[in-house]
């Protein structure tokens, strides 16, 4: 297979893996009431805090507008909260609310258990080439990508 051929089938793979992950994560959080979008904003706040709604734009790759639809949605959930500086009222911030620990509690462990069924019908053999290959794949995006 041409080098060229080879990326793109690498391109096509990983689409269609990408769409069976998030088929499964749309119905894993559609049980806790939330959208993709929400789940990845509330990700976010865990792993890195509270944060200005540009800084969160920027670290999920949406603008200002959608992040400030989806914040509202999850405020009214009462899953965020947002507060103003007290040296500067024009900076807004925006964290989670003790609810999402009690929501998510279990998430991480269910997502495992989640990628443990999907791969339950893979030897120990094709799990390990698994692995190897997105190792591999990793650190092929990380050489392009430093900044992650």
């Amino acid at each position: 297979m041409e080098p060229t051929n080879k990326k793109a089938e690498v391109a096509r793979l990983f689409s269609e893996v990408n769409k069976i992950i998030k088929h499964n994560m749309r119905r894993d959080f559609r049980d806790i009431g939330i959208t993709i979008p929400q789940g990845i904003v509330i990700g976010t706040l865990m792993k890195f805090g509270q944060m200005k709604i540009s800084e969160l734009s920027r670290k999920v790759n949406l603008s200002n507008s959608t992040i400030s639809g989806i914040i509202d949605r999850l405020e009214n959930q009462e899953l965020v909260v947002r507060t103003r500086s007290d040296k500067d009222r024009r900076l807004v911030y925006v964290n989670i609310t003790p609810k999402v620990e009690e929501l998510f509690k279990g998430a991480h462990k269910k997502a495992e258990e989640m990628f443990a069924d999907l791969l339950g019908s893979g030897t120990s053999q094709e799990l390990e080439k698994i692995i190897e290959g997105l190792s591999l794949l990793k650190n092929i995006l990380n050489d392009r990508n430093p900044e992650l």
